[in-house]
């Protein structure tokens, strides 16, 4: 068993099949000591082949140098480091700063983008920014006034820029973009002000148009073909989400795409989340609301969709499906099997034939999850694939100006866009999540472009009879479908994991803590508490023959957006604000990049 794309494999898909990638991108994926893309890798296993730094000498682990980034706010993300330069960026107004790894740190080049300022008041939560790519000598950036740029690796200088939203109704940029083959797939932000998610593919020579793919309305806009386009094994047909939506609420009807991307070069195929439907009162949408909420599994050249699965069908509790898709090749029941591995918002972790789209496995992977007791695996039941819903937890049968309350989990999901990460040493996914639930009350709200269109007030808390924590760092087996093991943390475990050939994992805490664990027993190695809380993804990178550890802590995010935005009442901030009141007695706003090195 092992991962995909990653290290000796990758250098060995560089010799046969490189023209179905992007050659730049692979290239650069295939040298263990760069990062180059957000997710490590395209199977976005977030693994790192490099082992100097071990569970062996973790415990003497020190800070090597640090960089403040200039600017507050939650800082999501990792720095990118492509040959000698480390390029770093920060959240709005979205500055890019290429750093010299042989002259300490010195600023090659900035770039400074000026955007309008109301852009702030349409991002959802926080002003977050998931970080840069690289494809081709050029840095890509979305900004989050939804302008992507193409700027010069080496000097800074815009080679394109073209937009791709429009923040007057709504639309933004969080998330960052996948460059493949010749093009740089985008998705877009904004389910809370009713935008109608899509991922679009620009051409990176020049920034046009290549395709664009819907996630909701008329077959031709969505690139599905009614026959070929399957979801459980069978052809979804024709007018599949329009029959699901009730009159034209699909026009407005969220399935935004701002998670992260993965790509199988064999099987040309990228895969990605759709977001919740809009508003968050489901009376007002009655229907399955397709597709918001699906895996989706598209040919990267046309954005024609192969398969669909739909995990939250008429979402009722902010349920994104938004979250990483991890690519493996894994063995079930003695087959070797190309896996996809997604850990949803709605508490369920989901495994899946990649190819086909066959649903294999589903199932908690946080016990408290309450508002379902499961999804239907038997092929010849008429509800297969879906979760059965809890009468007492359901919204809509609770219906409108009802307070539902003691959902497990929250809003924010038993994990968000916090990404995990998976070695293939152990063949375990490391998992940060969110251990928190909720009150839930829907109330009726109109459209308006621009405005916000959420219709629900959430309150949110500890998971009750629990471990008093708002968080959890979990080993998870995606065979099995069970939890190895896992460790609690006092707040939501907001950072990305990064899981290493030395045997450890690394992940940062709410509180600003990088804490190193042994990959097999989750026993700690090793904690260090940088100036502000992360909410950043741990990355790797060797230079001069030496192996680092980097990460970003600024505090923020939905879980931190009371520190960040100044919020005191516990309503704001979609109801995180009440839940997470007392970080502010653990940390502060910040924004630095932390790098850390051994001895000698």
């Amino acid at each position: 068993m092992k991962q995909l794309l990653t290290g000796a494999a990758m250098a060995l898909l560089l010799s046969g099949t490189s023209v179905l990638a992007n050659d730049s991108v692979l290239a650069e994926i295939a040298k263990p000591e760069q990062w180059a893309i957000q997710t490590g890798d395209y199977a976005n296993t977030r693994y790192s082949p490099l082992d100097k730094i071990n569970k062996d000498n973790v415990g003497d682990l020190r800070v090597a140098w640090t960089f403040s980034t200039g600017v507050l706010r939650g800082h999501e993300g990792s720095p990118l480091v492509i040959g000698d330069i480390m390029y770093v960026h920060t959240p709005f107004p979205n500055n890019i700063m290429a750093l010299d790894l042989n002259d300490g740190g010195k600023i090659i080049w900035r770039y400074e983008p000026q955007q309008d300022p109301n852009v702030i008041a349409v991002m959802c939560c926080d002003t977050v920014y998931r970080g840069l790519a690289y494809a081709d000598g050029m840095i890509l950036l979305h900004q989050a006034d939804t302008t992507l740029v193409a700027l010069d690796s080496k000097t800074g200088e815009v080679k394109w820029s073209v937009k791709t939203g429009d923040p007057a109704v709504g639309e933004t940029n969080t998330t960052t973009v996948l460059p493949v083959k010749d093009k740089v797939i985008v998705g877009v932000s904004g389910g809370e002000y009713g935008v109608r998610g899509r991922v679009t593919a620009y051409n990176l020579k020049d920034g046009s148009e290549a395709w664009k793919a819907y996630s909701t309305g008329p077959d031709a806009e969505m690139l599905v073909d009614p026959e070929k386009t399957m979801a459980l094994g069978k052809p979804i047909g024709a007018d599949s989400s329009l029959n699901s939506w009730e009159g034209d609420q699909w026009k407005i009807g969220g399935g935004t795409t701002w998670g992260w991307y993965s790509y199988d070069p064999d099987l040309n195929l990228i895969y990605y989340g759709t977001g919740n439907p809009s508003t968050w009162n489901p009376s007002q949408r009655p229907g399955d609301n397709k597709w918001s909420m699906t895996i989706m599994a598209r040919d990267a050249d046309t954005g024609m969709a192969k398969w669909f699965y739909q995990m939250t069908p008429h979402d009722e509790w902010d349920f994104d499906g938004v979250n990483e898709m991890i690519l493996t090749n894994q063995q079930i029941d003695g087959q070797d099997r190309k896996l996809l591995t997604h850990f949803d918002r709605n508490g369920l972790a989901y495994t899946l034939d990649r190819e086909s789209g066959e649903l294999l496995v589903a199932e908690k992977y946080d016990p408290v999850v309450n508002w379902t007791t499961g999804v239907d695996m038997d092929k010849n039941s008429e509800t297969y694939g879906r979760p059965a819903v809890v009468a007492e937890f359901s919204t809509a049968q609770n219906g409108e100006d009802e307070n539902t309350t003691g959902i497990c989990p929250a809003a924010l999901g038993t994990k968000d866009q916090q990404p995990a990460s998976y070695s293939p040493q152990t063949n375990l996914f490391y998992v940060p999540t969110n251990h928190v639930c909720m009150d839930y009350e829907p109330f009726r709200v109109a459209y308006t472009a621009g405005q916000p269109y959420v219709g629900a007030t959430l309150s949110m808390y500890p998971a009750p009879n629990s471990h008093g924590g708002m968080g959890n760092f979990i080993a998870w087996d995606n065979v099995k479908g069970e939890i190895k093991w896992s460790l609690p943390e006092q707040f939501s475990v907001w950072s990305g994991a990064l899981a290493t050939a030395g045997g450890i994992v690394f992940y940062g805490t709410l509180e600003g803590y990088l804490k190193a664990i042994d990959a097999e027993t989750g026993k700690e190695l090793y904690r260090f508490k940088t100036p502000s809380g992360i909410i950043g993804n741990v990355m790797t990178y060797e230079h001069g023959g030496k192996q680092y550890v980097g990460v970003l802590s600024g505090v923020g995010g939905w879980a931190g957006i009371g520190l960040a935005a100044g919020l005191t009442n516990p309503n704001e901030g979609l109801g995180a604000v009440g839940g997470y009141a007392s970080l502010s007695q653990y940390t502060e706003l910040g924004g630095q990049l932390t790098v850390f090195e051994l001895p000698g």
